[in-house]
């Protein structure tokens, strides 16, 4: 027992007081900036999140181009999100009823009703179908009569 306390003699006059103090204060601002970073990323809590996948119809392969809109219930922008390479995106949202809508140009555009609940995450699949003539005659048509 006596070599372990001698040990530690020697090891405690070879630490200094502001050795100590500067390896707290580092280690307490790293862990400070952690956290403020952690809590910048993580959504709100009880902010439910919507995610929205977008796939070919056919061929259920990801459409990673298409530009989706969030909406209000009266077509009132809130959000233009880009899916990633799997077709997913995503974002936080107050609770509420929100209208989907996806576009492409290769596509006939597509919409969804949503309703977000506080605490909920809700996942919207949306599956675009090739656009013909007469779908583009018809959303031309509906633009315009609107």
């Amino acid at each position: 027992m006596g070599l372990s306390f001698k040990m530690l003699e020697s090891f405690r006059r070879n630490i200094s007081m502001s050795r100590v103090q500067t390896f707290v204060g580092l280690a307490a601002g790293i862990l400070s900036i952690t956290g403020a970073l952690a809590a910048y990323f993580k959504p709100a809590p009880g902010k439910p999140e919507l995610v929205v996948i977008v796939q070919d119809a056919k061929t259920q392969q990801t459409v990673p181009d298409a530009t989706i809109e969030i909406l209000t219930p009266r077509d009132g922008l809130i959000t233009t999100l880009k899916p990633n390479w799997a077709g997913k995106s995503s974002c936080a949202l107050d609770e509420g009823h929100y209208r989907v809508r996806v576009r492409h140009p290769r596509y006939a555009p597509e919409m969804r009703e949503v309703q977000l609940i506080s605490g909920q995450n809700t996942e919207v699949r949306v599956q675009l179908r090739v656009a013909t003539s007469s779908s583009v005659g018809n959303t031309v048509r509906r633009f315009f009569h609107h």
